[in-house]
């Protein structure tokens, strides 16, 4: 292994520049999710220019494939994301989004184009290696119901089965030169709420002719908080959040109703069931019971993300090897949600942190935020090692 390491970390150098302007590339024409047909062209095109087959799938998805030339029957998949967010992004960079309100604030560019640096490399060296590579790029992370699961219902994992898939994501606050793992769970399943509180509007000045929703909807917050102090296993980590509040009174006016909407996330699946039965009772009991009516939606999302150890150890000892042991961290347990958590319910996964971060140069804004960037030197060390744990996977 030492050779095709010294070889992969010659062709990440090599690539590094041509990596830069491709990431740059997709940062300044993003595309929201389900609407990537620009990038997936883009992606196809550069699998062309390196005679990679490919396929299409969930539309705008791409499926290419690497044989190697020794003989083996070992399959393992790779995955990127390609939409972007609705984020207008802050003026100013040469290489900034060029359409308006759409911005790659989540490091979706980075991954795209790091697959395809990955995919120069391992095209490159496929006389050192057997068995096949998957490289999936993948649209919609950002939406329900997550492209994976599309891609996933599409076969994606299936003729050949992989027997691992990888994926990395962006760090802002894992300095560059760095990267992250955990075995296990790792990231949070992601519930959609959406809540209506319907009363009678009225007067603020005689609230005793009226049935008030915002009075009731308070209520109702702040019994749902109940849902994770008091019945939640306090071993299993649980959020719920409201993001939107919507009451269309005045200073002295009492509205219809109240719109919300907000998430849920656990680590659990069973909790997560009763905790969504819990949550429709005791809001629609509370409306009931002060003369109103709530409806509401508990709209299911991405399941929990794991990553299977014995996959996630070998993809971890070779980052070891190829960084070495100090570049190498412990992650905590992150209540953010992924949809290749789709992916790691039904295959070996393993999905690691690349470190973007760099407070020297002031690039510390988090994800989905319109000044997110990242240490593009970062992207040297994101195609060498992803090519180095495929390979080193494939020759366990």
């Amino acid at each position: 292994m030492a050779q095709i390491k010294d070889d992969i970390k010659r062709l990440a150098k090599d690539y590094f520049s041509e990596t830069v302007q491709i990431r740059r590339h997709l940062h300044q024409h993003p595309e929201l999710s389900f609407e990537e047909y620009k990038t997936s062209a883009f992606v196809k095109a550069q699998l062309d220019a390196m005679g990679i087959p490919y396929q299409s799938m969930a539309n705008t998805g791409v499926v290419g494939m690497i044989q190697g030339d020794l003989p083996s029957t070992q399959v393992i998949a790779l995955r990127a994301d390609m939409d972007a967010l609705p984020i207008t992004e802050v003026e100013g960079r040469s290489y900034g989004s060029q359409n308006t309100g759409v911005m790659h604030a989540c490091g979706h560019d980075v991954h795209t184009s790091s697959l395809l640096g990955v995919a120069k490399i391992l095209n490159e060296l496929k006389a050192q290696f057997g068995g096949q590579i998957k490289l999936i790029f993948q649209p919609g992370e950002e939406k329900l119901p997550g492209g994976a699961s599309i891609m996933i219902r599409e076969g994606v994992l299936e003729n050949p089965a992989p027997q691992a898939i990888f994926g990395q994501h962006v760090m802002p606050f894992i300095e560059t030169g760095k990267v992250g793992f955990r075995s296990g769970q790792y990231m949070a399943s992601c519930d959609e709420l959406f809540m209506t509180v319907r009363g009678r509007g009225g007067h603020g000045a005689q609230p005793h002719q009226n049935i008030d929703p915002i009075a009731i909807t308070a209520q109702i917050i702040s019994a749902l908080q109940q849902v994770v102090s008091r019945f939640a296993d306090p071993r299993i980590p649980t959020v719920l959040s409201w993001g939107k509040i919507i009451g269309n009174g005045a200073t002295n006016i009492i509205p219809d109703e109240v719109y919300l909407e907000g998430t849920f996330r656990t680590f659990n699946e069973e909790w997560r069931a009763q905790a969504h039965e819990k949550m429709v009772k005791i809001a629609t009991g509370i409306a009931e019971a002060m003369g109103a009516v709530c409806e509401m939606e508990v709209r299911k999302g991405y399941p929990y993300l794991v990553n299977e150890p014995e996959t996630t150890a070998q993809a971890r000892a070779a980052a070891i090897d190829y960084l070495g042991e100090d570049n190498v961290v412990e992650l905590d347990l992150w209540p953010a949600a992924e949809d290749f958590s789709y992916y790691s319910q039904v295959a070996n996964a393993c999905f690691y942190r690349l470190g973007t971060g760099n407070k020297a140069k002031g690039i510390i804004s988090a994800v989905h935020t319109p000044t997110f960037d990242i240490d593009e030197e970062a992207l040297e060390l994101s195609i060498g090692l992803m090519a180095y744990i495929a390979i080193s996977k494939l020759t366990k």
